[in-house]
């Protein structure tokens, strides 16, 4: 079994069904054995003086003067209780036991399981963050099911709200000795990329991936395999990704998603030309899968 891509892998226990254990989560939010990861600028909290980076947790008691924190229930880490929570501190709070760092930098540094952890805690304090009040309604909104959910304060809505998570095709298109690659315009000069685009209501991810294709290449793709998939908490987007089989060569930027896209061999790629995607990325866990292939 190949080894999960960046932020994905199940390594917390999500005990779903003690979300819906009130006295279990009170009792494990007051244990000096649960852990605390706050977020804060939606940046992640790490050891200030580790040598390699690494999630520095908190404490119960660390975390005692937090104003008025809805908690969220993770699951369980290494088998002790951790929840994450949004730290509302103007200034950067916590300074002497740590520094918070962009996730984007850390998905590399991090062992993989707190890659994973952090992924986790940042999105659900985004979603938090962006669902105070009800869609429907208009009222505000609290956390249920341990900060897995929130819902509508109005009696007569009471409308139960879910994180959303964002499906989002990425496919490295092959045609003979040649591979699809793209670029837009404010990334780093020289740097292609696979081709992405987010899967639309009534569309399979076999139609995504033909379509987004399509429409950004004007390149038609026959035959789909399913690769892996990453989840990409930048905010709440799962990426899907795929190999696909080009059935045609000629390029017509047809949506101008794309300042350029180009075939390349698997000389060119380690040539130094074009830029790979960045190793955090599932787009390079793809085009390393083909290179290798």
């Amino acid at each position: 079994m190949q080894d999960p891509n960046v932020f994905a892998g199940a390594f917390v226990d999500r005990i779903g069904e003690r979300r819906k254990d009130p006295d279990w989560l009170a009792a494990a939010a007051e244990s000096r054995d649960s852990l605390f990861m706050p977020v804060w600028r939606h940046r992640c909290l790490v050891e200030a003086a580790a040598r390699q980076p690494c999630l520095r947790f908190l404490t119960r008691a660390e975390v005692a003067e937090e104003p008025d924190s809805e908690w969220i229930f993770l699951g369980l880490y290494r088998d002790r209780p951790v929840f994450a929570f949004g730290a509302r501190s103007s200034s950067e709070p916590y300074a002497a036991l740590g520094a918070f760092e962009e996730l984007r930098k850390l998905g590399m540094l991090l062992a993989p399981d707190q890659a994973n952890l952090a992924a986790h805690a940042r999105a659900l304090v985004l979603w938090h963050e962006s669902t105070l009040f009800c869609s429907a309604c208009g009222t505000a909104t609290r956390a249920v099911a341990g900060g897995n959910a929130r819902r509508c304060s109005n009696p007569d809505c009471g409308k139960t709200h879910f994180p959303r998570v964002d499906p989002a095709i990425i496919v490295l298109v092959e045609h003979g000795d040649r591979c699809l690659l793209g670029r837009q315009a404010g990334w780093p000069e020289g740097r292609y990329s696979t081709i992405a685009g987010f899967a639309e209501p009534g569309e399979s991810l076999e139609d995504a991936v033909r379509r987004e294709v399509f429409e950004e290449t004007n390149i038609h793709v026959g035959e789909v395999h399913y690769h892996s998939s990453q989840p990409w908490p930048f905010p709440s987007s799962l990426m899907l990704g795929f190999i696909a089989e080009g059935r045609s060569v000629d390029i017509r930027l047809n949506d101008a998603e794309l300042e350029d896209a180009r075939w390349f061999t698997r000389e060119d790629l380690r040539s130094g030309f074009p830029k790979l995607p960045y190793h955090i990325s599932i787009a390079r866990r793809l085009v390393e899968h083909w290179l290798n292939a």
